[in-house]
């Protein structure tokens, strides 16, 4: 039940909408599917050329998602590798904010906002299926004791506690690399109860998708009115490539619940089935027509089986919204968490340029070239999306809480990175220019496939950094030092990233290297070589004293990030003492702290609410989702002169104070006004 305070809110904030009736979500995230995999990206062209050395698959059902809605053919994942990416999704930051970074596999969540705890405050139903791995408590530094066998008790970010009504699916990120719980051994787990043991001859896609389809069904029965959002996460096309059991039912994938038969795809044998448009197909392996072409490895057939079992079961579920009569105001996203991979786990290698699932870039899973990490993304929604429409606009994973909070009628939490892409997906103007960046460490070298430029074929990985700027990509490789300067691409004109425009772009890669340290924190259990650069000022400019302030009415119980709310009058102030707010008040305050040389600076926040403070885009103090009495501290490094802030009140206007520490004496004092300016 939805509490009485909170319907009240909700009435409140829905009132100021002129949109349609909030619609239900439903998040598909794929493991290692590539941009190349899909068939409207990539794929469809393989097979209108017709070349027989060059073999493709193809994705109907993915193919009519996309004619019925938009595609996001500019969409980048967080990050080239799943944890990270998959972190940066539910939390709506970029990985210079993340909690989890790197290969920080089966790391904890951080205990924050997320996609599904702010669905639910603003009184949608929420569920989490499929792959986890954000759990904590697991993996190499696995504490020891109950912890360490497995127990949503101890695991601190089990979904159930990041916001999730309902889970059911693998928890392990390990267990993932695996796709029939029971005959692998795999821990299965629905809420408080690992129940693998019931579950014969599942594999993993049917059984999240079937799963998927009884709680939705179940929703649509016990409360028909609520909205419910779904983050649907399958584990494949990853690692072993295991097969299906059995043909896709032509009836439609079934929840049976009965011990030994859980779903009606659960029959004949495990890892048998191959696809019948790819069990026997050949290709002109030796570039010979002359001589008889043969058949596909069978890493291959099965890796396009695959493939073709999540597009079967995407066109599955959209078939079982129709019968439930709610296809049409439920808008689904179907993505991956990043570039497709070269494992199979198998004994015959698997290599992601058969198909060329990296499309028509360079780079694969754990490169931040366009093919780590340009995901691409298709969205559905027949009651506000277009249909057959198609956006370049670059966009990132963390511009969905920004997104689907807008549609749920609230602001988006200030610590959120993104944007909302809801002029996009409306097919209406105004929409904001979303901020794409990735960073990432990896060992390795990015393979040497043919396809790829021939310079960046064995390059070494180590330390990678992306932005991008308009159509302008700044990107890279085994950074030392952060004076290295970034190749930079026109991937609108150049998606295979050939031409490097560094030399003719001088402003472009200052303003790359100046806004790399400007929107991002550094992250202690994932060390960068430009973690301790002092943050750039900006250029000089006249400005006057004191700081601005405008007060707003927010009817969420966190702190908004306000910008996209209706303000009372703007004020100014030439303190911070001098703003005087009122209780659930929330304020936004913005300036320049000019400091006079360049020094690391530490600041103390201390609130009897929720506060944040950004300088430049980088959050420095988050208390906005928990506070505590002694307050909380950071320190950035800032060269001399002006720079950018913004801070976020919602508190009583009795006890708030942010201060800095005076060097070399470290005394907490007041910021002075002559360090302020508007």
């Amino acid at each position: 039940m939805i509490p009485h305070r909170m319907l009240l809110i909700l009435a409140a904030t829905l009132a100021c909408l002129q949109a349609a009736p909030r619609p239900n979500i439903i998040f598909i995230l794929t493991d290692d599917l590539g941009y190349g995999d899909y068939g409207v990206f990539f794929q469809n062209l393989r097979k209108a050329k017709g070349d027989r050395t060059e073999p493709w698959h193809i994705t109907p059902q993915l193919d009519q998602m996309a004619a019925e809605g938009l595609q996001l053919r500019h969409y980048y994942c967080p990050a080239p590798v799943c944890a990270p990416s998959r972190g940066s999704l539910l939390h709506g930051v970029h990985q210079g904010h993340a909690n989890i970074r790197d290969n920080q596999f089966d790391q904890a969540l951080g205990d924050n906002h997320t996609l599904a705890s702010v669905l639910r405050a603003a009184g949608y139903s929420t569920a989490a299926i499929g792959k986890w791995g954000l759990q904590g408590n697991s993996g190499p530094n696995k504490v020891k004791g109950p912890q360490s066998k497995g127990d949503p008790k101890f695991w601190p970010a089990y979904p159930t506690k990041r916001g999730f009504d309902f889970f059911h699916g693998y928890v392990r990120h390990r267990d993932g690399h695996r796709h029939y719980p029971k005959e692998d051994q795999k821990e299965l787990w629905e809420n408080d109860k690992e129940i693998s043991a019931y579950f014969d001859k599942c594999f993993t896609t049917d059984l999240f998708t079937a799963r998927a389809k009884k709680w939705i069904a179940d929703q649509k029965q016990s409360a028909p009115d609520q909205p419910f959002f779904l983050y649907l996460a399958y584990d494949t096309p990853h690692a072993i490539l295991q097969l299906p059991p059995s043909p896709f039912p032509k009836e439609g994938l079934k929840w049976l619940g009965r011990k030994g038969k859980m779903i009606n795809s659960a029959v004949g044998e495990k890892d048998s089935y191959m696809h019948p448009d790819y069990a026997k197909a050949t290709w002109d392996h030796d570039k010979n027509p002359a001589t008889p072409e043969t058949s596909w490895p069978d890493v291959y057939q099965r890796y396009a089986t695959n493939v073709r079992r999540i597009d079967d079961c995407v066109g599955d579920l959209i078939n079982h919204l129709k019968k439930l009569n709610i296809d049409e105001n439920t808008l689904i996203v179907f993505t991956t968490d990043n570039g497709p991979s070269k494992e199979s786990y198998l004994p015959e290698g698997y290599r992601p340029d058969f198909f060329n699932s990296f499309g028509p870039f360079d780079g694969i899973k754990r490169d931040v070239w366009e093919g780590g990490i340009r995901a691409g993304a298709l969205v559905r929604w027949p009651d506000g999306t277009p249909k057959g429409s198609m956006s370049d606009s670059p966009c990132q994973a963390h511009d969905w809480l920004a997104t689907f909070a807008e549609l749920a009628g609230v602001d988006a939490p200030a610590r959120s990175d993104g944007i909302s892409l809801v002029p996009t997906l409306t097919g209406n103007p105004g929409q904001k220019p979303s901020r794409v960046y990735v960073e990432y460490k990896v060992g390795g070298k990015t393979p040497d496939y043919p396809e790829f430029q021939k310079s960046r074929q064995k390059q070494a990985r180590g330390q990678m950094q992306m932005i991008r700027f308009g159509d302008h990509v700044g990107v890279r490789y085994n950074v030392k030092k952060h004076a290295e300067p970034f190749e930079i691409y026109n991937v609108a004109k150049d998606p295979k990233q050939t031409k490097n425009l560094a030399k003719a772009l001088p402003d472009l890669q200052r303003k790359m290297h100046d806004e790399v340290l400007r929107l991002r924190r550094p992250h202690p259990k994932a060390p960068r070589p430009y973690d301790f650069q002092f943050i750039p000022a900006l250029p000089s400019m006249e400005t006057k004293p004191g700081v601005t302030w405008s007060a707003y009415q927010s009817d969420t119980p966190w702190l908004g990030k306000l910008e996209n709310l209706k303000s009372g009058p703007s004020h100014t102030a030439p303190s911070l003492e001098e703003i005087k707010t009122s209780p659930g008040e929330s304020v936004l305050v913005a300036g320049y702290l000019e400091v006079p040389h360049d020094d690391t600076y530490t600041f103390h926040l201390a609130t009897d609410g929720q506060a944040l403070l950004r300088i430049h885009n980088a959050t420095v103090i988050d208390a906005g989702f928990r506070t505590s009495k002694n307050g909380a501290s950071a320190s950035i490094k800032l060269k001399a002169g002006k720079h950018p802030f913004r801070l976020y009140r919602k508190d009583s206007g009795k006890h708030f104070s942010l201060k800095r520490e005076t060097h070399p004496k470290e005394v907490l004092s007041s910021i002075p006004p002559n360090m302020l300016s508007h």
